[in-house]
């Protein structure tokens, strides 16, 4: 709840990733539907009519559960998030009637799917989510039937856009993990953690690939990660086409300031520059660049580095 009066006292306007997995992590044991629920309406009711998207529970990798152990030798490309879950679809059954009973009288719930890597993964579990709801509704619960979405996070997941799509209500990239799977690198592996950049060529052309399939079949896509909370990552965002921005509170302020500032086409601009460059270093400095000479050096580390100089150059 601390997060929850911190987002609205900053000006958030929804949730756009809210992690389930938090309340099965400070437990020894599953937490039950009720639990659930409870933890769920108290993030429903605060934001409401705002809407809340929730993540199915995505353990695996470095989030684990003392009571249900995963040992892997590459839990990045093991058994996590929604494979976890269609394997034990008793879990994901119970987590989703905790949110729909959550949502009664509300109905700012969207549901999200990680880590999805085929259509498959997806069709399941909507038939799972499909059931839930038609079970609670039997049981005299009045809710409506949340919005769907899947979080884009896998390559693969970037070449399926519009038949992911085509299944569901929404899009959200995971930035974060979408970067580390595209540059095969582990952010908190200190030997490879400075070839992690948010700004690599590749992420950017995925970026604006996954923003222009989208909207070619109508529906709208968010992203969140570090790249929307950054003042110039959320500006290329903006020029990319993304419908919403997804960061800790904290950056709320300084990017609506940013983006309030400037119009699309100074954004577009900058986006079409920097997608000519291909090194993620130069291109951050370009960014940096473009928000100083904006007037937005206040939100940039004080100092100018030969990159910048060579960005200045690299843009005249």
């Amino acid at each position: 709840m601390t997060d929850v009066v911190r987002s609205l006292s900053h000006g958030a306007e929804g949730i756009g990733l809210y992690r389930t997995e938090v309340p099965f992590m400070i437990k020894d044991r599953f937490p039950s539907e009720q639990e659930q629920r409870e933890y769920y309406r108290e993030q429903l009711e605060a934001f409401a009519p705002n809407p809340v998207t929730m993540r199915t529970l995505d353990i695996g990798g470095d989030k684990s559960l003392t009571y249900f152990p995963i040992q892997e030798e590459n839990p990045f490309l093991g058994w996590r998030g929604i494979r976890v879950t269609l394997d034990h679809p008793e879990i994901f059954l119970v987590q989703v009637r905790a949110m729909l009973k959550a949502s009664e009288g509300l109905n700012n719930l969207q549901i999200m799917l990680p880590m999805i890597s085929n259509i498959s993964e997806v069709e399941e579990s909507l038939h799972l989510i499909y059931r839930v709801y038609h079970e609670v509704r039997e049981e005299g619960y009045d809710i409506h039937m949340p919005k769907v979405g899947v979080m884009v996070e896998i390559p693969a997941a970037v070449y399926q856009i519009r038949e992911l799509a085509d299944r569901v209500d929404f899009l959200s990239v995971g930035s974060n993990d979408l970067t580390q799977y595209l540059l095969a690198v582990d952010r908190n592996n200190p030997r490879v953690a400075q070839l992690y950049h948010s700004y690599h060529p590749a992420v950017l052309q995925a970026l604006v690939r996954i923003a222009q399939d989208a909207h070619v079949v109508g529906k709208p896509v968010g992203i969140c990660g570090e790249l929307a909370g950054d003042p110039g990552g959320a500006l290329l965002l903006m020029a990319m086409g993304y419908d919403s921005l997804s960061m800790n509170a904290a950056s709320l302020p300084k990017v609506k300031s940013v983006i309030r500032s400037v119009s699309r086409e100074w954004a577009m601009q900058l986006l079409e520059d920097v997608l000519l460059l291909d090194s993620p270093h130069v291109i951050k400095s370009c960014v940096d660049l473009a928000l100083r000479n904006a007037g937005f050096g206040r939100y940039l580390r004080p100092g100018k580095s030969n990159t910048v100089a060579f960005a200045e150059k690299a843009l005249s």
